[in-house]
Parts: structure tokens; C-alpha cells; sequence
């Protein structure tokens, strides 16, 4: 069963900001080398404009598609990851990333950046659609695992021949064009993922169809509600606000803003070695302020509210300091104190 990539295009006149300014001039001249094909002239002309305004959401999401454009997967996954670092309120850089990383076969990457995508804008369709083809793609995968492991498995075949079903009739599907009236630069057709490798299975297979397709960068042409989604593991405003805490202490880490990251630990910040909090709050602000450039990301986050005071984020962290990379798991304990909520105890490797 082939996961595969339809078309694509990207409405680059309406990024879901509302905060942002119109679109630039710079911006529209970029949009129309793309799309009258002149790819090179573009990334030219996107990179002149950013070295003049570095933070311009509009001209790096262009440089992302035009990375796509020009096979630079690996660059483009770079450039939509700092999106979702600077502007996380933006759905569509979460979205391509899910696109990209399920190119790679990063299926669990890919889930949890459209998980991210909804959570930030919950009505965002694409997401959730994308979303379904990601879950139903690795329920394949599964199931054509439990048939390799036990051949007689009955109930499994079943499943697998309504996945593929289901696919087929998606793959069908006509795709319809996009709309006239709206400013868009097509996309590149993202090549097929490698196919998985095949399973003995008792009963005769039937073809394998297109299987479903995701759908990459189609903003929503209003602004969106910035309110995050409600996930299973966030079920209440408290944990929603929880989270948004930690967000904002991986934030302030990231731009070695450290005022506000040591402003994101309770005074009553249990230190890892169980030395005074002073010591702490120097060693931490020599190894920030030591470092060129900083990156952390969280990935597959959950979050357990024991109570509405108290609450445990788990996430795996990705850090990059410099030449120095680190993945591993994090553990924060929060605590909510006048109203803000704050980290108590940080555990690493948990």
C-alpha cells in the first residue's frame, strides 16, 4: 500500500495571520517567478528580500515551497520547523512539515506535527484530513504486521481490505481546481513514497490502490481562531494553558531571551543538583548566553493534570546548540501559582 502525495497549491495571499501586514511587494515578484516556472530566479529574489527582512512570514513560507520545488527536502523541513518556532500560531509551516516528513516515511513526525497544525487552528480542514491519511496509512502498516506475524488472522485481513477500499475510493476522488478568484503559485508534485515491503498474507490480495493522498499548504483564506484545540491528553483550559507555558520556556530558550526563560521556573524550582537557586540561574545563563544559536523543539507532547494547580508535561525534546545535538525525553512538572502556571521540577530522560 503506496502513500502518496497529490498536488498541490499554496494560497500565499492569505497565510492565516491576521497580524500580519498585505502581502509585499517582494513577495507578490517571488510568487510570479513561481508561477511562470522560474524557479531559480525566485529562490534568488526570496533570499535578496529576506536578508532585508529576515522575520517575514510570507517570504520565508515562500522560500520553504521553493525548496520543495527544488528537491531540497531536507532545507524546506528546516525553514517550515523555524516557522513553527517563530509564529506557531500558524497552521499551514505545521502542515507542510506533516507533508515532508511523511515523504520520509516519519510517520509518528508526521502525526504529531498536524496534531500541532489543529491545535493551533482547530476548524483548519487540511490538517484534519491530512491528519486521517497519516492514521489510516500507519493502521496499514499494522495490520499488514499482525498478518506477517500470524497468517490465519482473519479479522485483520478484513481491516486491511477496507483500508485499502476506503483508499481506493479516495484516490478516485477528482481533485477539484482551485478557486479563480485567489492569488495561488502551484506546487510541486511530491514523488511517491517508497513502498512498504510486502507481507505474505494467506488469502489473494487485492490490487493495491492509490492509497490517500495528503494535501499540503492550503490556507484558510480567514484568520484563524488562535485559541488552541482541545487534544484527548488537554482536556480542560487548565492544561491548554499548561502547555502554552512550556511552549513559551522552549520559545524563550530558543532565542536566548534567558530573563524569560528563568522567569518560566517557580521560586520554588527544585535545582537539579540541590544547589542554590543563584548558582543555578548563573550556570544556566553562562550556557545560554555561551551559545551562538539555540534550538528546541517539542515533540509528542502529553500532558497529566493531577489537579487545576498542578499538571505534568512529557514531550520529547530535540535541542541544538551550536555543533551539539540532543534527543531526549523531558519530563516538567508545573505548578500554578496567582494565576500563571510555572515549572517546579525538570527531569530528564523520563
Amino acid at each position: 500500500m503506496k502513500l502518496t502525495l497529490r498536488h498541490f497549491v499554496v494560497c500565499l495571499m492569505c497565510l492565516s495571520a491576521s497580524a500580519f501586514a498585505q502581502t509585499s511587494d517582494d513577495s507578490s515578484e517571488v510568487t510570479r517567478l513561481l508561477r511562470s516556472g522560474q524557479i531559480d530566479q525566485a529562490a534568488a529574489k526570496v533570499e535578496s528580500a529576506l536578508s532585508a527582512k529576515p522575520r517575514d512570514p510570507q517570504l520565508r513560507f515562500l522560500r520553504g515551497v521553493i525548496q520543495i520545488e527544488q528537491k531540497r527536502t531536507n532545507d524546506a523541513i528546516v525553514t517550515f520547523q523555524r516557522m513553527t518556532e517563530d509564529f506557531p500560531e500558524l497552521p499551514e509551516p505545521y502542515n507542510n512539515l506533516a507533508v515532508l516528513y511523511a515523504g520520509q516515511g516519519q510517520y509518528d513526525k508526521s502525526r504529531a506535527a498536524l496534531e500541532l497544525a489543529i491545535r493551533t487552528h482547530p476548524s483548519y480542514a487540511t490538517a484534519h484530513e491530512n491528519l486521517g491519511d497519516v492514521y489510516t496509512k500507519m493502521a496499514s502498516e499494522s495490520y499488514s504486521k499482525a498478518l506477517q506475524l500470524d497468517a490465519s488472522n482473519s479479522a485483520a485481513q478484513v481491516k486491511l481490505n477496507l483500508i485499502r477500499d476506503l483508499s481506493s475510493a479516495k484516490a478516485q476522488r477528482p481533485t477539484p481546481p482551485p478557486p479563480v478568484a485567489t492569488a495561488v503559485v502551484p506546487a510541486p508534485v511530491i514523488a511517491q513514497l517508497p513502498t512498504p515491503t510486502p507481507v505474505a498474507i494467506p488469502t489473494p490480495a487485492a490490487p493495491t490502490p492509490a492509497s490517500p493522498a495528503l494535501a499540503v499548504a492550503k490556507p484558510s483564506a480567514t484568520a484563524p481562531d488562535t485559541k488552541p484545540s482541545v487534544a484527548p491528553a488537554m482536556r480542560s483550559d487548565e492544561s491548554t494553558a499548561a502547555f502554552e507555558a512550556v511552549q513559551n520556556w522552549a520559545k524563550a530558550w530558543s532565542n536566548k531571551d534567558v530573563e524569560a526563560y528563568l522567569a518560566s521556573y517557580s521560586k520554588s524550582f527544585a535545582t537539579p543538583n540541590g544547589e542554590s537557586r543563584k548558582a543555578w540561574e548563573a550556570e544556566r545563563r553562562s550556557r545560554i548566553e555561551g551559545k551562538r544559536s539555540i534550538t528546541v523543539v517539542i515533540e509528542s507532547p502529553t500532558i497529566e493534570l493531577t489537579d487545576n494547580a498542578s499538571a505534568l508535561v512529557k514531550f520529547r525534546q530535540v535541542y541544538k546548540a551550536d555543533s551539539l545535538s540532543a534527543n531526549s525525553r523531558k519530563t516538567l512538572k508545573l505548578s500554578k501559582a496567582d494565576g500563571t502556571w510555572k515549572i517546579v521540577e525538570e527531569t530528564t530522560g523520563k
